[in-house]
């Protein structure tokens, strides 16, 4: 078995399956254009590279090439649609570890490389693409900050596999000086400490879950499933506008939605 996850790849050849991948980008990165009913859609997907010549992003993290490609191609669909009515879709398909950890990314600026992958999903959104992501694994920390968070729209396949979290059990266990048994008795009783999916979703982020039959290689019924509600997303999205206000309607997000009224009132 592979030490690292090969769900954002499968999904990403299933979904583009018969649509033309980009090139010149790093082999960590997965991006193609094609169609979903007739509506023009790029595919991106970070995915393990064990030959990456920086050894902390070898297993699905976000590092320097990775954040800086998926700018670069995100900022050429925005570039090449601009004007146009049928704007391609961009489908973030997520199953990121954690950004990459090291002292060369530090020094290098990942900082800047992540900021400029989010920066870019922001601008496709506000420039009328319809941004979903697709989250099939781990969504973790800044990873999950610059592909796929900055979505109009999040899908969530149910498994035990597909976690949404600021960073994994053992570091959040040491942060915060506890067990990993004591953090996992915690997030019980406080959702935006929990890792399920279910938690996550009472917070009032995701636009759907999915149950699929096979996560780890997707059947032709898992495909079909999944494609028959990206397009009510993309739909949905075009009907009710670019920004983030649908993740506010959950009763958990109350005191959110006060805060972003009081504001509003003030200024």
């Amino acid at each position: 078995m592979s030490a690292y996850s090969l769900r954002g790849l499968h999904w990403f050849q299933a979904l583009a399956s018969g649509a033309d991948e980009v090139s010149g980008l790093p082999p960590s990165l997965k991006v193609a254009d094609g169609q979903l009913a007739g509506q023009p859609v790029r595919f991106l997907a970070v995915v393990a590279d064990p030959a990456n010549r920086f050894v902390r992003a070898r297993n699905g993290e976000v590092g320097l090439l990775e954040g800086w490609g998926l700018a670069k191609a995100v900022d050429e669909v925005i570039e090449a649609d601009s004007g146009r009515t049928d704007k391609r879709a961009l489908v973030a398909i997520v199953d990121v570890p954690s950004q990459a950890y090291g002292r060369r990314e530090e020094a290098l600026g990942i900082h800047q490389a992540l900021a400029g992958a989010a920066d870019s999903y922001a601008r496709a959104r506000l420039a009328g693409h319809a941004v979903i992501a697709l989250l099939v694994g781990k969504a973790m920390s800044g990873a999950f900050l610059a592909h796929g968070y900055q979505a109009n729209r999040l899908i969530a396949l149910r498994d035990p596999g597909v976690m949404v979290h600021a960073m994994g059990k053992a570091s959040a266990a040491r942060v915060t000086l506890r067990s990993v048994e004591e953090l996992e008795a915690l997030a019980a009783s406080v959702p935006p400490m929990a890792y399920d999916i279910d938690s996550y979703a009472s917070l009032g982020l995701l636009w759907e879950t999915l149950t699929v039959e096979q996560i780890e290689q997707p059947t032709a019924s898992d495909l079909a499933r999944v494609i028959d509600r990206l397009l009510p997303a993309i739909s949905d999205i075009e009907a009710t506008g670019a920004d983030l206000s649908s993740r506010l309607g959950a009763t958990k997000r109350a005191a959110s939605s006060k805060v972003r009224q009081l504001l509003r009132e003030q200024w």
